[in-house]
């Protein structure tokens, strides 16, 4: 999400932890944080980071004049400034509208906001795309101070009195009062402020026109193809009957559970999965949103109050964002099928799921540190809190917040209660160290549409993960044969670009070989596309290749990259915990993107090594090579997780010469 000086009128927090989050209350962090998001200062040309430098120098939307009596230099620069916003948030962009670059009000009256939104929307018009408004505010102070500076008598104490606010109240602006976090209790209402879509507040029940206005807005391209939409992968991980996959068949079906398990029936693909209720495999459901921001799903409510079945094709036809699920396995004994989904389907964020009533307890905290140790981030949903007595629903707050803010985590926990949360946190959340934690029940709906907006309005922050200039590189995570097409692959394209009747390399087999294939066709989303990009998943239909010869872990090249496998390759590792000590012949399963395979240590910089320990270790696959990168993230577990690392050499290397 690319907010535009982010502020928050959620309720105030302590001064410390205000100080310790980015709200991007200056243009200065505003540039900061696009720098970040862009990757400038990576290692690429200093030419390069120069242009970005530059282009991001002129954006600034947070101006009343481009948005009040326009002339045409205005318009164009407007439509220019908001192309480019765009273009950086991958076809949406989230702007708040009311607030200065500085943090300070745009002033803007009930007729200078109606306008501001016209303009607007006509310049987005010539965009291609949709402005939808999410959150709206007005704020009464500054008009209260401003009568109180200038000596108007008679209207303070009304106008205070329909906003409920004492007319003498000194009281942080709405633009500058932080996040309420670490907290899991209802939060304190603010005063100075109200939402304009909430009927239970006086203030907002009033018929005056009176104060200044503000809104944060949804600019989303229009999806033309569905090779051109843009994808959000989540992994749903989480302790045994955590209520994950009921979550998602509530998400992704538009109907509440029953209390019995009727929202996850349709996602289960084994019988022993829908007689058990415990998902085995790893499955995948996916929702999309539209330009306008309204969700597509399976189970589709027509203007008519029937439900309308919806395939995977319509979705895409529909929707502009498209959130791809992927639904981990919870027990203990398939833990390597989960470390699998978190490895080799590369999700841009996890979706950890606990129960209020259980608590933390069983697999949850080890898959919270699968997810720190992969890097990835991390939003939690504490579901059944329909059924929770509120005491144990407090125990399980307090057991969370504790381990959020521990020494190995170093979260903040940012507990959702309103829309001006959601939109906050979302926009911080590319940080990593907000952690945003809703509330949430399958069988009322309580929660689901903080979540559901939260969803709307997250954007990945992988930009420079996956490069489509460089040479071809296709992830494999699953295979299949299908009559009458062949040899289908699934996974995700790293690198490159891919058009249908491209010839590729596929391996490693075996010896360490790549064998030629060409693509004869390609899917997103179960629909056909010509060409996929890097960073999307996909799949590929080959030619002249078995299934039997293909197994998860290998990729696709192209021809002129120079693919190597190998057996051997030095990381830097941290042993999270063992029981005795790991020294030289020791083996574990190693997982490094989508390679899941045995390995045994053949050398080390140290004699032994005991939790806690660093080193720089030599790995030896036990049965075939792997194509592997320097950078790579791995982790090694025998049962649970050992140790987590990365790549830094491949190819064998004398134990004495990776000493030095």
């Amino acid at each position: 999400m690319t907010s535009i000086a982010s502020k928050t009128t959620t309720p105030t927090a302590t001064t410390d932890t205000h100080k310790r989050m980015d709200l991007k209350t200056s243009a200065a962090a505003s540039l900061a944080h696009a720098l970040m998001s862009n990757n400038i200062g990576d290692g690429d040309s200093d030419d390069d980071d120069e242009e970005n430098l530059a282009a991001f120098a002129d954006l600034h939307l947070s101006s009343k004049s481009l948005y009040i009596s326009q002339t045409p230099a205005q318009v164009t620069k407007l439509a220019t400034l908001l192309s480019s916003r765009i273009e950086m948030g991958q076809g949406e962009a989230v702007l708040e509208l009311g607030v200065e670059d500085d943090g300070s009000s745009m002033k803007l009256t009930r007729v200078e906001y109606d306008e501001a939104l016209m303009n607007l929307r006509k310049c987005c018009i010539g965009l291609n795309c949709d402005v939808s408004v999410l959150h709206e505010r007005r704020d009464l102070k500054m008009v209260l101070s401003n009568n109180l500076a200038t000596g108007v008598s008679g209207s303070n104490e009304s106008v205070a009195e329909e906003a409920n606010v004492p007319s003498a109240t000194k009281a942080q602006s709405p633009a500058t009062s932080p996040v309420s976090p670490n907290t899991g209790g209802p939060s304190p209402t603010t005063k100075e402020t109200g939402s304009l879509d909430a009927p239970s507040d006086k203030f907002v029940a009033s018929k005056s026109e009176d104060g200044y206005f503000y809104a944060h807005l949804l600019i989303r391209k229009h999806a033309g193809q569905v090779e051109d939409l843009n994808e959000l992968r989540i992994a749903v991980v989480g302790n045994v009957d955590a209520g994950k996959s009921t979550l998602l068949g509530v998400l992704t079906k538009n109907v509440l559970d029953d209390g019995r398990g009727k929202a996850r029936i349709n996602l289960f693909k084994h019988k022993h999965e829908i007689e058990s209720g415990r998902t085995s495999s790893v499955g995948l459901e996916i929702m999309g949103f539209t330009s306008k921001g309204n969700a597509v799903t399976t189970d589709l409510v027509n203007g008519a109050g029937s439900k309308q079945k919806l395939t995977w094709d319509d979705i895409c036809a529909n929707a502009s964002k498209v959130i791809s699920f992927f639904d981990l396995a919870g027990h203990e004994k398939y833990l390597k099928t989960t470390v699998f989904g978190m490895t080799g389907c590369s999700p841009d964020f996890v979706m950890l799921m606990i129960g209020a009533n259980a608590g933390i307890i069983g697999m949850t905290k080890e898959h919270l540190g699968l997810a720190l140790a992969l890097n990835v981030p991390v939003y939690i949903c504490i579901t059944k809190i329909d059924m929770c007595p509120p005491n144990v629903l407090e125990n399980t707050i307090k057991q969370l917040t504790k381990i959020l803010k521990s020494s190995g985590c170093r979260k903040i926990p940012m507990f959702i209660k309103t829309e001006g949360d959601v939109l906050v946190t979302a926009g911080n959340f590319v940080s990593e160290r907000v952690c945003p934690i809703f509330q949430v029940s399958n069988l009322t709906g309580e929660g689901l549409d903080l979540l559901k907006l939260f969803l709307n309005v997250l954007r990945s922050n992988s930009q420079g993960h996956y490069n489509p200039k460089a040479g071809v590189e296709y992830q494999i995570t699953d295979t299949f044969s299908v009559p009458g097409v062949g040899t289908v692959v699934n996974g995700t394209l790293v690198n490159g670009i891919v058009h249908v009747g491209d010839s590729l390399l596929i391996g490693p087999d075996s010896s360490g070989h790549f064998t030629p294939t060409i693509v004869k066709s390609i899917q997103r989303k179960r629909v056909n596309v010509p060409v996929a990009s890097a960073g999307q998943s996909a799949s590929f239909a080959l030619k002249k290749i078995k299934r039997s010869s293909i197994r998860k872990g290998m990729v696709m090249v192209s021809k002129a990259a120079d693919a190597k496998a190998y057996y051997e390759f030095e990381a830097e590792i941290l042993v999270l915990y063992h029981s005795t000590t790991i020294s030289t012949r020791y083996q574990a399963m190693l997982h490094c993107g989508g390679v899941r395979q045995t390995a045994k240590i053949v050398g080390m910089d140290k004699g032994v090594l005991r939790t806690g320990d660093r080193a720089l270790v030599q790995f030896r696959f036990m049965r075939n090579p792997e194509y592997l990168k320097i950078g790579t993230r791995l982790l090694f577990r025998e049962g649970r997780t050992k140790g987590v690392g990365k790549v830094v050499y491949l190819g064998p290397k004398d134990t004495q010469e990776a000493s030095k």
